[in-house]
């Protein structure tokens, strides 16, 4: 094994502990030593940048990096969205983050693609398209389309936005054929959304009995289901049906947080979306967007502190759609501006780490763990607006490769 030190740092592991300064060992894609380098040791000066572990973003739409409008009315080539879904990959990886949860919407065949490094960007966990109700979040075709013409506009190996069930029946069906497609994990919609064709965010949808479903398949094989959610009878259905993570939780109240504590469920916040959909004539979308969005990251800041006082687990995702997905450590800059940069680092590393399942690999700069790395310019951790800036992420190392930064 070929040793490399990264050397004259300063680490902030992802635990929340104070920086200190040591070297960090690399043999191949694992961390071996966090020291002192040997004098005849081969390195990487970091001259004094605080090194952190890769970011991970557990709320990504990679399947939605085009023109929003253009896309879902199916004006686009195949080559234009796989153009756009790659570049958006490029800038995850350029921004900081190593790991990305896509949350709905790429097919099999983009997560193989980057997994065999035949183009730039992140590892990524895929649960391809998500489960929705029929007629429900996540169906954009047209009124009057009938339900069963949707598959036809998915395009296997790289999109494939949702799938639309009925019944229990219906989505135990659908879940065998995303796990068959490749899926890691599964995600429900069952509240309505804002960015919504023919839902409101009032709705709740999918039963307890129909969720559950979800989850004994999910079971079966290892893994879990999270769901998206805003309402708390929503929230609280798929809680009591066995999922692991709620993904925006915006009204969450207190009884709410109790329960998904008692129960053990993550939430995963994403408020850089919410900025992102206020400016409906860049983002392409319909006027009325603006009013559905209005008033949620006030709610959804609200639940945050709730779900924290109640001891909730909690990860950081964006929900970024749309082609300008650059500036993705956004997100750690308005999540440090309602904790603090030290806990929005935290939840974007070791947290999110332990919620996807794979905390014993990622997430930290330990020994044993993979060596997935970042060193900043200007420490984030006095300036929350350097997490924002893709530039300030001078080298990124993804399982001990440099993949951003000039070795010295």
């Amino acid at each position: 094994m070929t040793a490399v030190w990264f050397v004259h740092g300063n680490i902030a592991d992802g635990s929340g502990d104070n920086p200190f300064p040591a070297d960090v060992c690399v043999s191949d894609d694992v961390i071996t030593q966090i020291g002192r380098a040997p004098a005849d040791a081969a390195t990487v000066e970091l001259d004094g940048m605080l090194l952190t572990p890769g970011l991970i973003d557990a709320h990504v739409h990679l399947g939605l990096s085009s023109p929003i409008r253009a896309q879902f009315g199916f004006q686009l080539s195949i080559a234009e969205l796989a153009a756009d879904i790659f570049a958006n990959a490029g800038h995850a990886l350029d921004a900081g983050f190593t790991t990305l949860r896509d949350t709905g919407g790429i097919d099999r065949g983009v997560v193989e693609v980057l997994e065999k490094g035949k183009v730039r960007g992140p590892r990524v966990l895929s649960c391809g398209p998500v489960q929705c109700q029929t007629g429900g979040h996540g169906y954009y075709g047209a009124a009057w389309e009938p339900t069963e013409m949707w598959e036809s506009h998915h395009l296997p190996g790289l999109v494939a936005l949702s799938l639309m069930s009925g019944n229990a029946d219906e989505l135990r069906r659908n879940v065998r054929e995303s796990f068959r497609r490749g899926a890691t994990f599964l995600k429900l919609c069952v509240t309505g959304g804002v960015v919504g064709g023919h839902d409101h965010l009032g709705d709740t949808q999918f039963t307890v009995e129909e969720i559950a479903v979800a989850v004994e398949e999910a079971r079966a094989r290892g893994t879990y289901v999270t769901v998206h959610a805003h309402n708390n009878a929503g929230i609280r259905n798929a809680v009591l049906a066995g999922v692991r993570c709620i993904e925006h939780g915006t009204d969450i109240d207190e009884p709410t947080a109790e329960l998904m504590s008692e129960h053990d469920v993550a939430l995963v916040p994403t408020f850089a979306v919410i900025n992102q959909l206020m400016d409906v004539e860049s983002m392409d979308l319909d006027a009325a967007t603006r009013d559905r969005v209005s008033g949620v990251r006030e709610r959804m800041a609200a639940a945050l502190k709730t779900a924290r006082s109640a001891g909730v687990r909690i990860g950081l995702g964006t929900d970024l759609i749309g082609p300008h997905q650059e500036r993705r450590g956004e997100e750690l800059r308005l999540r440090a501006e309602l904790e603090s940069p030290m806990q929005a680092l935290v939840s974007a590393t070791r947290d999110n780490a332990d919620i996807l399942g794979i905390g014993d690999s990622v997430g930290m700069i330990r020994v044993g763990m993979r060596a997935d790395l970042v060193g900043w310019r200007k420490d984030p951790l006095e300036d929350a607006s350097v997490f924002a800036d893709p530039n300030m992420a001078a080298l990124v190392v993804k399982a001990g490769r440099i993949m951003k930064g000039d070795a010295r």
